[in-house]
């Protein structure tokens, strides 16, 4: 379940971590922020100081299980003029931004290959960064409360279901770690994964050569 890391690996994934969180949580509030709600910057989180984002046991997850998350960014729908509306575009900004990144850093990583021959280890802490990118923004589109699947899915449903959402919110943490526990986490998000960063790969060999 979990993964052992010496010093040069967790070099390696430590950026691409602190990158992918602090993408993902800005994206949330500062989407909030251009739709009315301040929150977030009130709060001091509307920062790219991945210190303001971390989760402390969201960063070990995603640092030896291969997925976790970021301190949830403060949001108050009632300040945008459709809330339902409102709410899907905060929530799908932060799996987008993590695929946007992803795209973003293989395309840089194409560039440096193919002018300067990037070395290995920037071909591996980038490459890193692609892979823990993805993860984030599969893994937050799980329709599991709190995470940004269910507040989409939320979003698509009408108000009336909003109840049920929440009581179910409350069992959250129990239903990750039953899903954990039993392997089901795994089993689908790392094929999924593993399927973007091959067409990542193609799209990279196809800069390179």
């Amino acid at each position: 379940m979990f993964r052992t890391l010496d010093p040069t690996s967790i070099i390696m994934i430590l950026p691409g971590i602190l990158l992918g969180l602090t993408v993902h949580e800005f994206s949330h509030g500062y989407t909030a922020y251009l739709l009315g709600d301040d929150t977030a910057r009130n709060q001091g989180r509307l920062t790219l100081n991945p210190v303001a984002h971390i989760d402390p046991i969201g960063f070990l997850m995603l640092m030896f299980a291969g997925f976790g998350w970021a301190k949830p960014v403060p949001i108050n729908p009632y300040f945008f003029t459709d809330r339902r509306k409102g709410t899907f575009l905060v929530s799908i900004a932060g799996p987008a931004s993590n695929i946007i990144m992803a795209f973003l850093l293989t395309t840089l990583l194409g560039i440096l290959m193919r002018t300067t021959g990037a070395g290995f280890a920037v071909q591996q802490v980038i490459l890193s960064a692609v892979s823990i990118n993805l993860v984030l923004a599969v893994f937050n589109l799980f329709p599991i409360p709190p995470l940004d699947g269910s507040k989409i899915l939320m979003s698509l449903f009408p108000s009336r279901f909003e109840e049920t959402f929440y009581q179910i919110e409350q069992y959250s943490v129990i239903i990750l770690i039953l899903l954990l526990v039993f392997g089901v986490i795994r089993n689908v998000l790392f094929p999924i994964v593993s399927a973007l960063y091959n067409v990542l790969l193609l799209y990279l060999s196809m800069i390179v050569f």
